[in-house]
């Protein structure tokens, strides 16, 4: 079990470096070619979803198996279930605190037990 959670932890991790390289040379021949805006903003959600999903796996107070993510205009989307309302909740707080996070659409819903 505790394996597991590290696994996904490391796994989480690398996701959220892997996106924030890809966020920064992006970036990078954004300003320098003038490019179109529209790839860049799709890849700075996808960053947020990534840093979302590490955020979501690391703590500890929720248990987030179970929710799908999704940022649009750095907009994020929770959808899924989770066990409590004290989850729905945490979850919200968690996501509300990550850098790029511009609000929180909390449409979790509390599994029946």
């Amino acid at each position: 079990m505790k394996t597991t959670q590290i696994l996904k932890a490391a796994g989480g991790i690398a996701c959220v470096v892997f996106a924030l390289n890809v966020g920064a040379q992006t970036t990078a021949a954004s300003s320098t070619s003038g490019s179109d805006t529209s790839m860049g903003q799709k890849v700075d959600d996808s960053a947020v979803t990534t840093k979302v999903k590490a955020e979501l796996l690391g703590a500890k107070n929720v248990k987030s198996t179970h929710i799908h993510v999704k940022t649009r205009g750095g907009v994020v989307s929770l959808t899924g279930t989770v066990p409590s309302a004290e989850d729905k909740t945490a979850a919200e707080e968690v996501v509300s605190n990550v850098s790029g996070v511009a609000s929180v659409k909390n449409h979790l819903k509390i599994a029946a037990k």
